[in-house]
Order: C-alpha cells, then structure tokens, then sequence
C-alpha cells in the first residue's frame, strides 16, 4: 500500500473517531437536558419546615408531574404557587381530593376521614392554626399538605394556602442527592443521603 493511501485512510480513521466522540457527547448531552427538563428536577429544601424529615439546604431530586401524578398521603412534594410564596416549598400529603381534615389544636392531633394519624414522621404535634376552618373537605384534583415542622411550618393551614391544586405541584421528592447542614452542628450527614420517604 503506498504511503499516500496510508496517510489518507489514518486520517480518514481519526475524523471518524473523532465524529463519533462528538456524536456519543451530543446524545449524552441532549439526554442530560431531557431527563433534567422533562422527567426530574433538582430542587433545594429552604427552610426548617420539614424538620427532622428534611433539612436546610437539602438537595433533593423530584419526579415531574409528567411521570408521577397519583399523590397519596406521606408523598413529599415541591409545590409553587406566586399568590403564596414566590419560591417553591416543600410539603407532606396529608389528605387528597374527596377526604376531611379536622385538626385538633388543643390535643395536636390531625384526622382525615375520623381516623387520628399516627405521625412519626413530625418533629411535634399540630398546634398552631393558621387561619383555615376545620373540618375541610379537599376538593377533587386538589392535596392537602402540612410540613413535618407542625408549629414552624406555613402550609395548608394558612388561609393563603389552603388545599393545592395538584396543577401547582412541581413534582414528588424521590431521592435525597445532597444533605444540608445539621441545625445542630453544622456537619452534613451523609447517611442521610437516599430516598426521601
């Protein structure tokens, strides 16, 4: 094989290598932005309010409404509403579209449909109003949420709030990616790292 010829399929060789570098880089690329636009988000916890479920300065990755949209009671959800707060927040499922809330603020206790909930999950029992009347029916398409923060936590309880059409929510908090901060010592545990339940 002449020289020239030799010459000519190496560098016919390099720029199809290098073309598919690129190609493969552009799909992961491209896939990247997908799976960040259109399937999960990453958003950060602000705030005590889900105390001790979640933390200041978590960084959580949440599921998009496009892949997840049956809330259930215990999902943790990022929800956005401008006549509320400018900035999205985090909250718990409480009750969904068609159940009674009634919250007991002199015991600290929250029923939805007559049962009292049994609430690991809450740093203290519920006895802060915040404007809303008890018993409340949720309407259809519609979430009731409080933080796990109950006494420290601006939620469904305030008048502004109130229930949550499920077409505010951003999507439903699946994985912890990165933890804040402890309030106590300031050290970030990263066994707290995993999913969010």
């Amino acid at each position: 094989m002449p020289e020239e010829e030799k010459k000519e399929n190496t560098k016919v060789s390099l720029e199809r290598e290098v073309f598919d570098w690129l190609e493969t880089l552009v799909t992961v690329v491209l896939t990247v932005v997908l799976f960040f636009t259109f399937i999960s988000r990453q958003i950060g916890v602000d705030g005590t309010s889900m105390l001790p479920t979640l933390q200041d300065k978590d960084r959580l990755m949440v599921i998009t409404p496009i892949f997840y949209d049956d809330y259930k009671y215990g999902d943790i959800v990022v929800l956005r509403k401008d006549s509320f707060l400018s900035s999205a927040i985090v909250k718990r499922v409480i009750a969904t579209g068609g159940q009674t809330v009634d919250i007991d603020f002199l015991e600290g206790s929250v029923y939805v449909d007559g049962e009292e909930l049994d609430e690991p999950y809450i740093n203290a029992r519920t006895y802060t109003p915040e404007g809303i009347e008890f018993p409340l029916t949720v309407p259809e398409g519609s979430v009731f949420v409080l933080g796990d923060n109950r006494n420290d936590s601006s939620d469904s309880r305030h008048i502004r709030l109130g229930t949550v059409d499920t077409r505010y929510i951003v999507g439903k908090a699946v994985l912890m990616l990165f933890p804040g901060p402890d309030s106590e010592t300031g050290k970030r545990n990263f066994r707290r790292i995993g999913l969010v339940d």
